[in-house]
């Protein structure tokens, strides 16, 4: 998605368990992660060079909806999301030599009722393993799910470039 900001960018790789302290609130959970996997670059970047680094998750009553790691997991997810209003909550930090900016945003996903045909689909069809939540806004059932939005749609994708571009430009 940054390729579409149209900036000059490399990416780099590096293992980092996305673990967080139990008690941290929900809303804090993203920026958490992405801090931690700014902190992997302390002491690796050279003055012009600043790191972008980010998590998202989806939030369903107040619990969190992971990547589901089998069929079973993503169908219970897409079960609970099935009918409800989620929030896709995505914090991104920038990180220089000298300093470190961050952001969370935050959208709404409201879903149709889904039945057990449309939910068997999507995970036979499509990748629900790599996305928070079990799904993608952009895959079919992006296409068919989704009643409404409020807020960003590339933040429901993980990354609210729209906001990435303000705060690079303050940078």
């Amino acid at each position: 998605m940054i390729r579409g900001l149209d900036i000059q960018f490399e990416i780099r790789v590096y293992e980092v368990e996305e673990n967080y302290p139990s008690d941290l609130s929900n809303n804090d959970i993203p920026e958490y992660l992405a801090r931690l996997k700014a902190s992997v670059f302390n002491n690796k970047l050279t003055k012009n060079e600043v790191v972008v680094t980010s998590d998202t998750i989806v939030i369903n009553n107040d619990q969190i909806l992971v990547k589901p790691s089998d069929k079973k997991q993503a169908s219970e997810m897409l079960k609970k999301l099935s009918g409800q209003m989620h929030r896709v909550l995505t914090s991104v930090c920038l990180t220089s030599s000298d300093k470190q900016v961050c952001f969370t945003e935050e959208s709404k996903v409201y879903f149709k009722n889904l039945d057990e045909d449309e939910i068997n689909y999507y995970i036979e069809n499509y990748n629900p393993y790599d996305k928070a939540g079990g799904y993608g806004i952009q895959d079919w059932l992006g296409f068919i799910a989704i009643e409404k939005i409020e807020g960003s749609y590339y933040n429901i994708m993980g990354l609210p470039t729209h906001r990435l571009y303000e705060v690079l430009k303050q940078f």
